[in-house]
């Protein structure tokens, strides 16, 4: 029972379910007619690459793993799974989501997610204790899912799965250096280098934050200019958009803890409330 629950934890389910929901909802944006059985299969096969990529992760940080309060009780630091245990169940649930994705969608939908699992694996995890340029690459997988939804949907990327992507790769941003503000002392003691040149929780840092949140507010008005979504749909990103701006405002003024995690938090909602009102809106 122990073992199970450890491989569960590898899977990270909240955070794989969070990047499987995003290609659910893109594929509903991309279908013509909604099947939500095929939005479930999207949404499967996303939670399996997602789940294996965050694995690959969790390998290859298992020793500053252990340096963090956060972390330190996953089941690799702890030893209840060997690396060698970690990487067959890794394989084993990427290529059942390739298949799932190559056999029910199409060849371009599984090689989009094989990218995805690349970046974030390969190339996303090292960096981050080398540059914080590792956020801006990071943002690259974790803005992939709606755009391998669209295509699982149509079978080609055109400019709205681009839009899509547009949204939730600029969404990183604050998402992540809210993160990284917020655990800034655990960051440091397993040498990440999280949060934007020169590294520190200020002013610069804040203000950063603030233009990448700003940036959204138009974006997220682009559903409705390329005909994705609708008027009501747009509003309710405009005032997602406005009520996000304001903390990262309030970041800026104080620079405190308190403040950083309340963008933390308001990044988990935002993003699916703007996705929920895209499809309800579409629907």
């Amino acid at each position: 029972m122990v073992k199970a629950r450890a491989y569960f934890q590898l899977l990270k389910f909240r955070l794989s379910l969070t990047v499987a929901f995003s290609s659910a909802i893109g594929y509903m944006l991309g279908a013509h007619e909604l099947s939500w059985s095929r939005a479930l299969l999207v949404m499967l096969g996303g939670l399996l690459v997602t789940g294996s990529a965050n694995i690959i992760n969790q390998v290859h940080e298992r020793e500053l793993d252990k340096l963090m309060t956060r972390t330190a009780k996953r089941p690799l630091p702890l030893g209840i799974i060997s690396p060698a245990e970690a990487w067959v169940f890794c394989v084993l649930l990427g290529v059942a989501g390739f298949a799932l994705l190559w056999f029910f969608f199409n060849p371009l939908t599984a090689g989009l997610s094989l990218l995805s699992l690349i970046l974030y694996g390969f190339i996303y995890t090292p960096l981050k204790t080398i540059s914080p340029i590792c956020v801006a690459v990071g943002a690259i997988p974790g803005g992939l899912p709606p755009l391998i939804g669209w295509v699982a949907a149509t079978g080609y990327i055109g400019v709205e799965a681009w839009v899509l992507f547009g949204i939730q790769f600029m969404w990183q941003f604050p998402h992540f250096w809210a993160i990284a503000w917020v655990a800034d002392d655990d960051y440091k003691r397993a040498g990440f280098k999280m949060l934007p040149t020169p590294g520190n929780r200020d002013l610069r840092t804040a203000f950063q934050i603030m233009t990448y949140t700003l940036l959204l507010i138009p974006l997220s008005l682009l559903p409705l200019e390329f005909n994705i979504s609708g008027r009501i749909s747009a509003l309710v990103a405009v005032v997602a958009g406005v009520l996000f701006l304001l903390l990262t405002v309030q970041l800026m003024r104080t620079q405190s803890r308190k403040a950083a995690l309340r963008i933390m938090f308001a990044s988990f909602l935002y993003l699916p409330i703007v996705q929920i009102a895209l499809v309800l809106d579409k629907i």
